[in-house]
């Protein structure tokens, strides 16, 4: 081969990316990249479905709790983590396996960064004075008349990513998603995109599945411990934000927990609204034989990359 491959595992959360990963790995005798930036945080373990103690032994894995929620980290600090590891792996590897749900982090390692123009730290102060004086809501309606387009694909409750794209959207008077998808640096790999597909009713029932798991686990312990950080940008996602809600009695522990799930499943959405757009993925069923997938996997990989 004249370039070495990366198998990037994608697909709505709770679909079983980990388990696919791992069987991945095993057979091609090779290590997974963690491209899920909630599992980068050592402080988050229950809400974050972390792999298990288990799972993490069956196979090497890379970015997994790796970090402090005290410490900045962002999808650039990744990308360049991610690449240098990859160089390191393909050294003794001509496959590596990376598994996540951020489509971003994982298209960073892919292709690259989007390159943006320089922006007034002005700006920044204004929206972080906005979120704090109207709420997120006001950030929502505002990247939804700004860049309609990316709106459809951005976590939504996360204050940084509608801040970073709303101060572009001011900047430059152009939509945030008008920089994006350009041409980007070459990589010294080839990269294959596995996409694990189920029907929304299975997607929605195996979130609302985990979320219950994850209360028994003792997350809301974990978002106690927690809550005294919850400012932190860290900690601006799912199964966290709710539960300080309720803490700060807010509203009921019910509640918190049916928003966790609505949220999930909205958050569940727009991944596959982001990943569609790549007509590259191979597609294979949630419930599919694992034989089955190794022979589609092992199949494409000598059709499109050994031929």
């Amino acid at each position: 081969m004249s370039k070495k491959i990366l198998l990037a595992v994608v697909g709505p959360t709770a679909i079983g990316k980990t388990a696919l990963g791992i069987r991945l790995a095993k057979h091609f005798d090779t290590d997974i990249l963690s491209a899920d930036s909630r599992q980068f945080f050592k402080e988050m373990e229950i809400g974050t479905a972390v792999p298990s103690y288990e799972e993490l032994n069956e196979v090497h894995h890379h970015f997994i709790q790796h970090k402090s929620i005290f410490e900045p980290y962002s999808v650039g600090d990744f990308e360049k983590e991610a690449i240098n590891l990859l160089d390191d792996v393909f050294q003794k590897k001509d496959i590596a396996v990376m598994v996540g749900g951020s489509g971003l982090y994982v298209d960073a390692v892919v292709s690259g960064l989007d390159e943006f123009p320089e922006v007034d730290p002005k700006i920044r102060e204004q929206l972080n004075q906005q979120l704090e004086e109207e709420g997120l809501e006001s950030l929502q309606k505002e990247l939804n008349q700004r860049d309609p387009e990316y709106y459809k694909t951005v976590d939504l409750d996360n204050p940084h990513r509608l801040i970073r794209a709303l101060e572009v959207c001011l900047a430059t008077d152009k939509p945030y998603s008008s920089f994006l998808n350009r041409p980007k640096a070459e990589r010294s790999f080839k990269a294959f995109y596995i996409g694990i597909e189920a029907p929304r009713e299975m997607i929605y029932e195996r979130i609302n599945t985990r979320v219950d798991l994850m209360m028994d686990a003792g997350l809301l312990d974990e978002a106690k411990k927690l809550y005294p950080h919850k400012e932190l940008n860290a900690l601006q996602t799912v199964g966290y934000k709710e539960l300080f809600e309720y803490i700060e009695v807010q509203c009921t522990l019910e509640f918190a927990v049916s928003e966790i799930k609505k949220n999930t499943r909205r958050f569940a959405k727009r991944q596959l609204t982001w990943l569609r757009k790549n007509e590259a993925i191979l597609w294979v069923p949630y419930n599919a034989e694992p034989k089955k997938v190794l022979q589609m996997v092992t199949d494409r990989l000598k059709t499109n990359f050994y031929a």
